[in-house]
């Protein structure tokens, strides 16, 4: 594997994205870079109420993710960030435009300013997409007992699994690797584990010059 890899890992609220960060960085020696999210001002509001809401925490996510690119480019090693700032403006805050949740002229200022923004990221070497169905993504919610999640509902995340699955679906100039990860444990599956190690390392490999 080449030096300096930048991976985003990409995927639904649920699906395991913290701690698939965590384990890939300790064996592939990267810098991680996590999602706010205890610590984030806004998620509890937003829960609660929506509307009211919506367009500070997608600001907030976006100024967040930012400013870790900006880190990551000055980085002197390989980085891995657990979701990518693209997810933001093309799944999460679309989804929240299409509900009627967030306004057009909030959607409208929110887009733009991520365009604005993109002309000064790097894209990440490689994208990994770990998928899971909703089911799946409850019950991992469940499981893990934040508070603030408790009213998430099976439909919302249903609309992101279908945005997901749109996105990665269309041709774009990210290069993707995807995880199923409905039946697999992280920490129990460990020869899977370990062969999706290798995989990732493969696809670096051809990726890097």
């Amino acid at each position: 594997m080449k030096n300096k890899p930048f991976i985003g890992i990409a995927g639904n609220i649920g699906v395991g994205k913290t701690t698939f960060t965590k384990l890939v960085a300790e064996k592939i020696n990267l810098k991680p870079y996590y999602e706010s999210v205890d610590d984030n001002p806004y998620l509890s509001d937003f829960y609660g109420d929506m509307d009211r809401w919506s367009f500070n925490l997608q600001i907030y996510f976006l100024q967040h993710r930012f400013k870790h690119h900006l880190e990551i480019m000055q980085n002197n090693k390989g980085v891995i960030q657990d979701r990518t700032i693209y997810e933001d403006v093309s799944i999460f805050a679309y989804n929240l435009y299409q509900m009627k949740i967030m306004s057009k002229r909030d959607w409208d200022t929110y887009r733009d300013l991520f365009y604005n923004m993109e002309q000064f990221l790097r894209k990440p070497t490689l994208i990994i997409y770990l998928k899971a169905s909703t089911d799946t993504l409850i019950n991992r919610i469940k499981n893990r007992d934040r508070g603030y999640e408790k009213d998430i509902s099976e439909a919302y995340l249903h609309r992101l699994n279908i945005y997901y699955k749109k996105w990665f679906g269309t041709p774009n100039d990210f290069n993707v690797l995807e995880i199923n990860t409905n039946n697999f444990n992280i920490f129990k599956d460990e020869e899977k584990f370990d062969k999706i190690i290798d995989d990732i390392k493969n696809k670096l490999n051809k990726l890097q010059p």
